[in-house]
């Protein structure tokens, strides 16, 4: 990282408090900047003059002492943070970040702040496993927040199972990874401003069909190209709306909008309520076709018979766009195993689309997961153009170039 980097740290009480101040030094070794804004209870178990030391930066724990500069500390300590770390995260301090409460100096501070947050977990099983802290970590994760999932073994209090904080060295590393990932994505901005001020809508991942509480259909997209084509049109000035179905890629830096989505039908209307207000739509999503004609509430019991599941048709997202696209520039995939070309074109004639980014599966280099791809774009005319293998972020401009000259 070429400039000196800003992590804010909120510590709230449980006994592996004591592991921050591992986590702090590694981060200062690095050259990394860092506060630290602590809950009373984290007072308890480790006095703040310990972080003041390591950090070398004033540690802030009472709303109501006297302030140390005439900044108004918590939104200048909001503005300060490149990363938001939150660590150990308490169920009491997720659930009120959760719920929207800001009481002490660590909940105001988050609600203030802009950065990317990261809550590390830790406290005993029961709890972490309990439901309402399980609903309040699903929502803050709905909300774009990422986690750092606990780790099992002994725990403070006696017990044996999930709830033990991540270790400093884990903690330390997805930090570090996320301010490398907003390093890169600042460095990309503003490099060429040809889509500038365009509104694109682009879709990501894969869809998830629920059969019952334990079992789902699904794909093996991870979002990778989606992704990546938002990354890139950000970075060349676009007004980007992501919707996207579950990944593990971080939001892009500089999105309009980060919308996240679980079922075909989730994202169907969410594509249909954003529609109006975007010119170029780009359909990466890989979207299940059928899902479950029923929903099991509980567990479907295996038994000594065959299970029959009785799928129904979700609907044609690409194709109900195109009904409706009127002069707006529409975009979609087709990833195939086989007659790859007929497939694609068929695609583009139902859809009423624009072009397609048209992908062999079976080609080494071009499938899911990967981090190339090998792509031929085929337009409403029949024109295809074949392109070598390339990186998809190399791939996500090929397809904005495409994009820019018929915006023009």
């Amino acid at each position: 990282m070429k400039s000196k980097k800003t992590v804010v740290i909120g510590i709230s009480g449980g006994i592996a408090v004591y592991k921050i101040c591992d986590v702090v030094s590694r981060l200062k070794k690095l050259g990394i900047d860092v506060y630290t804004v602590m809950t009373n209870s984290a007072t308890k178990f480790v006095q703040p003059l310990t972080f003041q030391t390591l950090c070398q930066n004033y540690v802030v724990s009472d709303m109501f002492e006297d302030p140390k500069t005439w900044d108004v500390e918590h939104i200048s300590l909001a503005k300060k943070a490149d990363v938001f770390l939150i660590a150990p995260a308490t169920a009491n301090i997720i659930g009120k970040i959760a719920n929207g409460i800001a009481d002490d100096m660590l909940t105001t501070t988050v609600m203030a702040t802009k950065a990317k947050v990261v809550i590390a977990p830790a406290m005993n099983t029961n709890m972490y496993l309990n439901k309402i802290v399980q609903r309040n970590i699903s929502i803050l994760k709905d909300l774009g927040y990422d986690f750092i999932e606990p780790e099992s073994g002994r725990l403070a209090c006696g017990d044996y199972g999930t709830g033990k904080l991540a270790s400093p060295e884990k903690i330390v590393e997805v930090v570090v990874e996320q301010l490398k990932n907003l390093e890169s994505q600042k460095q990309n901005l503003n490099l060429s401003n040809d889509l500038s001020g365009v509104k694109i809508l682009v879709t990501a991942g894969p869809t998830v069909e629920r059969i019952d509480p334990v079992r789902f259909l699904s794909n093996r997209s991870t979002g990778k190209m989606g992704y990546a084509i938002a990354r890139q049109a950000v970075s060349r000035g676009a007004e980007v709306t992501l919707i996207s179905g579950p990944t593990h890629i971080a939001e892009p830096y500089g999105l309009n909008k980060f919308i996240k989505i679980t079922s075909a039908e989730e994202l169907y209307n969410e594509v249909m309520n954003n529609l109006d207000e975007h010119k170029v739509v780009i359909q990466t999503a890989a979207v299940a076709d059928y899902k479950p004609e029923s929903y099991s509430d509980k567990k479907i019991k295996k038994g000594d018979d065959d299970l029959v599941i009785t799928l129904a048709r979700n609907k044609d997202i690409a194709l109900e766009v195109g009904k409706v696209k009127q002069d707006k520039i529409l975009v979609a995939f087709a990833a195939e195993s086989n007659d790859l070309i007929e497939n694609a074109k068929r695609k583009i004639e139902k859809k009423n689309l624009d072009f397609i980014v048209a992908n062999d599966i079976m080609q080494k280099g071009a499938g899911f997961a990967g981090d190339t791809n090998i792509i031929k774009i085929i337009d409403n005319k029949g024109e295809i153009v074949q392109y070598p293998i390339m990186s998809k972020d190399d791939t996500a401009n090929i397809i904005l170039d495409e994009i820019s000259k018929k915006l023009n």
